[in-house]
This record gives C-alpha cells, sequence and structure tokens, in this order.
C-alpha cells in the first residue's frame, strides 16, 4: 500500500513538473516561441534594401584635400522618411510638448489623466496624461473656438513688457523636452569594468524644441526676410515645407519623441513594439538612400547633369551666379516636389540640407568600419568647439550645384541652427530582407 502511495506521488511530481515552460518538448530544448511577426513599412517611410556600394566621390578630387576616398561599404536594410520633415509634423511634437507642460505643471486637474490598468486610484500614484481626452477637450479652445482655461494658462503666456498688444502669445522659452537615452557606444567601451554602473551610460538632456524662426534674419545679412521669419513655421501655407531652424540636438530630441509616442500607442493596444527607435540617418545610410541603387551616379536622378534633357533644373538649389528662382522657388519648396530617386525618396538632394547621426571627421572613410560605417560622438557642452561638429548631406536651397552631389559632405555645429538646414528619420529593418516570410 505505501508504495502504491509513492507511486502515485512521483506520477503527481512529474505531471506537474511538465506543467511548466517547454511542457511539450518531451525534455528537448525547443526555444521560447513568441508571437508571429511580419514587418510592416512605417507610415510616411519608404523601405530602403540592404546593399552595398561604393561610398565617396565619382569624380577626380578637385581640391586635392586628399580625404574624400573612395570605400566599398554595406548597409543593412532600413526604413527612411520619404521627405524631409515637414513643419506639420514638427509642430506636432511642439504641441505635444505644449499641451504636456499646460497639464502637469499649470492645470493638474485629474480629468486629464489615466491610471494604470483602468483604476482611478492605484496604490502606486502613477498616472498618464489621456491624450484621447485631451483630443476631444481641447486645452487652448473650447468646442466654440473661444479660449478655454485662460486664468490657469496665463503664466505660460509672455509676460508684462515682453505682451504686444496685449495678446496671449506663448512663451516659446518655456517649451522644453526633457529626456534620457543609452549611449550604447559609450557602454561598449567600458564592457568590464566593474567601477561603472548603468547610469553612468545614460545620456540626460533638456532641449528647447520651438525652432529659430530668426534664422531668415541672422543666416542673411542684409536680406529682407521678416516675412519668412513672422511665417514660414507659423502660417498654414508652409504646413508641408520643410521645417528649418532646428539643431542636430532638437532633431535628435524629436527621433527620441516619435519613438516614445509610438511606444504609448503600441501599450494602449496591449501590443509590443513592433520596430526599433527612430534615429537621424547616419551619413553613409543618406549617401546609399540617395543614390537609390544606381552605381557611380552624381546626383540621386542617376545622371550627370542637373539639368533634363529639356533644360529643366532637377532640384531646388541656387543655379547659376545667383538665380534663386529659376528652378521654380525663391525659398525651399514643399516637401514633395519634383520626382523621387528610385528609392521612391523626394528631395534627397537640394531644398534643404539635413542633419545626420554622424559626427564630422575629415577623414573618417580611412577609420570607420566597411560595415554600416558611422563615427558617431556624444558632444558635452564643455567639449570643445571642433568636437560638437555633425555631417551635413544633401544640399540646400541656397547652395550652388555641387553641393547636391551624393558624396558631397560638409558639417555644421550642434547647437547651431540654419534656415537651409532641416532632417528626416531612418529606422531599422529587423531582418534580412522585408520579402521574406518569417
Amino acid at each position: 500500500m505505501r508504495f502504491f502511495y509513492f507511486l502515485v506521488f512521483v506520477l503527481a511530481v512529474n505531471v506537474f513538473a511538465g506543467c511548466g515552460s517547454g511542457s511539450n518538448s518531451r525534455g528537448e530544448v525547443t526555444g521560447v516561441r513568441q508571437r508571429a511577426f511580419r514587418a510592416t513599412v512605417p507610415y510616411g517611410m519608404v523601405y530602403v534594401p540592404g546593399g552595398s556600394f561604393l561610398m565617396g566621390p565619382v569624380d577626380q578630387d578637385i581640391t586635392f584635400a586628399q580625404v574624400e576616398d573612395n570605400k566599398q561599404v554595406t548597409i543593412p536594410p532600413f526604413f527612411m522618411d520619404e521627405t524631409e520633415l515637414s513643419n506639420s509634423k514638427y509642430r506636432q511634437f511642439v504641441n505635444w510638448v505644449r499641451d504636456s507642460i499646460a497639464i502637469t505643471q499649470y492645470l493638474k486637474d485629474d480629468k486629464y489623466y489615466v491610471h494604470p490598468k483602468g483604476t482611478t486610484a492605484p496604490k502606486s500614484g502613477k498616472r498618464y496624461i489621456d491624450w484621447d481626452y485631451v483630443a476631444k477637450n481641447p486645452i487652448w479652445v473650447n468646442k466654440k473656438g473661444a479660449p478655454n482655461n485662460t486664468n490657469k494658462l496665463q503664466t505660460m503666456f509672455y509676460q508684462g513688457d515682453d505682451r504686444i498688444f496685449d495678446r496671449d502669445e506663448i512663451d516659446v522659452r518655456m517649451l522644453k523636452y526633457k529626456y534620457d537615452a543609452m549611449d550604447l557606444r559609450l557602454a561598449s567601451d567600458y564592457q568590464g569594468d566593474v567601477t561603472k554602473k548603468r547610469s553612468d551610460f545614460i545620456r540626460h538632456d533638456t532641449v528647447s524644441v520651438y525652432p529659430d524662426t530668426l534664422v531668415w534674419l541672422h543666416n542673411f545679412t542684409y536680406a529682407a526676410n521678416e516675412p519668412m521669419t513672422q511665417g514660414y513655421f507659423s502660417h498654414p501655407s508652409f504646413q508641408d515645407y520643410p521645417v528649418v531652424g532646428v539643431t542636430w540636438r532638437q532633431a535628435v530630441a524629436y527621433t527620441v519623441w516619435r519613438t516614445r509616442y509610438y511606444e504609448r500607442y503600441r501599450h494602449k493596444i496591449h501590443r509590443e513594439m513592433d520596430r526599433l527607435q527612430y534615429d537621424l540617418p547616419t551619413e553613409a545610410e543618406f549617401e546609399y538612400a540617395a543614390r537609390g541603387g544606381r552605381i557611380g551616379s552624381n546626383y540621386p536622378w542617376g545622371g550627370p547633369y542637373i539639368k533634363n534633357a529639356r533644360g529643366c533644373l532637377l532640384a531646388n538649389f541656387k543655379p547659376g551666379r545667383g538665380n534663386y528662382s529659376d528652378d521654380g522657388s525663391t525659398y525651399p519648396v514643399k516637401v514633395r516636389s519634383y520626382f523621387p530617386n528610385d528609392y521612391g525618396l523626394y528631395n534627397m538632394a537640394g531644398n534643404v540640407a539635413e542633419w545626420t547621426s554622424s559626427a564630422y571627421d575629415a577623414a573618417a572613410s580611412s577609420f570607420v568600419s566597411d560595415l554600416a560605417p558611422t563615427f558617431r560622438y556624444n558632444a558635452k557642452a564643455t567639449d570643445p568647439e571642433i568636437m560638437k561638429r555633425k555631417v551635413v548631406r544633401g544640399g540646400s536651397w541656397k547652395d550652388v550645384g555641387w553641393f547636391l552631389q551624393n558624396s558631397s559632405r560638409t558639417y555644421e555645429y550642434q547647437d547651431t541652427a540654419k534656415a537651409y538646414i532641416g532632417f528626416r528619420c531612418v529606422t531599422a529593418f529587423e531582418g534580412r530582407d522585408i520579402r521574406d516570410k518569417h
């Protein structure tokens, strides 16, 4: 009888042990099953297939600088914004920061918040802004379009002598975005160092997000660009034009916000993230994407000339000796102007030049890897100016044709804003090719 009870106990233990992870594996290691994954192209982006190309100039080095070397490099696949980031899309970021500050620092009303798991009084005390409620109940105007919460939000407007005609105007100096991000390159440099903590590799930054609208004046001395200063970012006629007047740090802050913005949506629908974080393209990614899969081409459209057979200019730049309007516009044009290249990317040359994530070094091609190459350095405020240079690619509406070449590279300092520099985002593709069946 005792043997019977012992046998029952052994069988019970085996049954319960089999109810855990890998219960159907029959003792074999079968791996942890994850949900099925099928890559989708993010909204407003195009898929850039991976490949190898000859990075660098296709013509002779006319400056004899001997730093523009050709180098064969390989780029993994990625997604890229099909256009430069528009004023409209950047304004969404600015408005989000504005509303977040208004709700958390001035309104402090529980109706604007939602608690985790739908509870109204969680033990943790955590709560998050209910953006669905905010969308249906605007903070700044009521349903009839009249000012709303005026008294509570008065501090966010310019005060005293800063007011013009006693109008309520947002003090844009208050619009700052604070974020944290892991510096993976720094973490890899100190791998194995037991004196370092994870917090040593977390980068903290607070960035003013409103574009510098005065760039139209201080970039062009003795030029009557006041109308552009007053209306380019704020007037609805320019909503589909590329955002300018943003520093490299502001562009990076936007990529962090865009990532977090999508993460919140995935969390809301109870889904895991199906893409990696957004970022600025490396200069190698930018040149590879600009070429559109064409070999040895000077420009994104493939030919060696900036005009087509009919004599029409193929991009927005400064032709001749300063005939800005000969290409159809005196200033920037809409982000979907001219024809896209073979990857479906618009204005990879001309219109506005674009920030990349790469730090600038004249001889970078001689020491970066030939696999997904880039040179990165997160410069601190105390670093010398030479360490704050970031690569700018693509050429702009105020540049001559040389800057529009796929291989042309220049730089600007990370804390400077220009009336001719914007940006676009990329995000990595996880896999070999988007046509693969996962």
